[in-house]
C-alpha cells in the first residue's frame, strides 16, 4: 500500500511540475503578445515594420508557418499552438473590424444629424429675420409704437445686414450693366 501511494505521489509531483511549466510558458506567451499589442502599428496593413527585432519569436514563427515559409531554426511550436495563436489573433482582428464598422456607422449617423440640425437652424434664422421684418413693418404705422425686447434686438442686426446699402447698390449696378449689354453678350454671358 505504501509503495502504491509513493508511486501516485511521484506521478502527482511530475504532473504538477509539468503543469507549472505549461503555466509559465502560457504566461510568457501572453506577456509577449501584450508587449506586441503595445507596439505602434504601421500606417497600413501590409506595410513594412521598421524594426522586426521587436516582434516576439512565437509571432514570427506563427506568421512564417501561416504564409508557408519555413520557420527559422530555433524553437519550433507544435501545430496546435500555432493554430491557437492564429485563431486568437484573427478573432481579435475580427472584433476590432466589427467595432470599427460600428463606430463608422455611428459617425455617419452623427454627421447626418449635424447636417439636418444645421439646415434647420439656418431655416429658423431666416424665418426669424422675416418675422422681424414684419414686426418692423407693423411698427412703422402711426400710433403703433412698441417696446423692443431682446428678441427684436437680436434679429435687428441681421435684418439691417440684409438691407445693407452697399450690397443693394452693387445688385442694382450689376442689373443695370446686364441690361445695357447687347443680346449677343447676354447670350454669351448666360452660357
Amino acid at each position: 500500500r505504501c509503495a502504491e501511494l509513493q508511486i501516485q505521489l511521484t506521478e502527482a509531483v511530475s504532473t504538477l511540475a509539468g503543469q507549472k511549466e505549461l503555466i509559465a510558458k502560457l504566461e510568457h506567451d501572453l506577456s509577449t503578445i501584450q508587449a506586441l499589442s503595445t507596439m505602434r502599428r504601421p500606417d497600413a496593413e501590409g506595410a513594412a515594420v521598421p524594426s522586426l527585432e521587436k516582434i516576439p519569436e512565437p509571432i514570427k514563427e506563427a506568421t512564417a508557418q501561416f504564409y508557408g515559409h519555413t520557420p527559422s531554426p530555433g524553437t519550433s511550436f507544435p501545430e496546435g499552438q500555432v493554430d491557437s495563436l492564429l485563431s486568437i489573433i484573427s478573432s481579435q482582428r475580427e472584433r476590432f473590424r466589427a467595432r470599427n464598422q460600428e463606430l463608422e456607422g455611428e459617425n455617419r449617423m452623427m454627421q447626418h444629424t449635424v447636417h439636418a440640425l444645421q439646415s434647420e437652424l439656418d431655416n429658423l434664422r431666416a424665418d426669424n429675420i422675416k418675422l422681424y421684418e414684419k414686426i418692423k413693418f407693423l411698427q412703422s404705422y402711426p400710433g403703433r409704437g412698441g417696446s423692443r425686447d431682446d428678441t427684436e434686438q437680436r434679429y435687428s442686426s441681421q435684418y439691417e445686414e440684409r438691407l445693407d446699402p452697399f450690397s443693394s447698390f452693387s445688385r442694382k449696378e450689376r442689373q443695370r450693366k446686364y441690361l445695357s449689354l447687347s443680346p449677343w453678350d447676354k447670350a454669351t454671358l448666360s452660357m
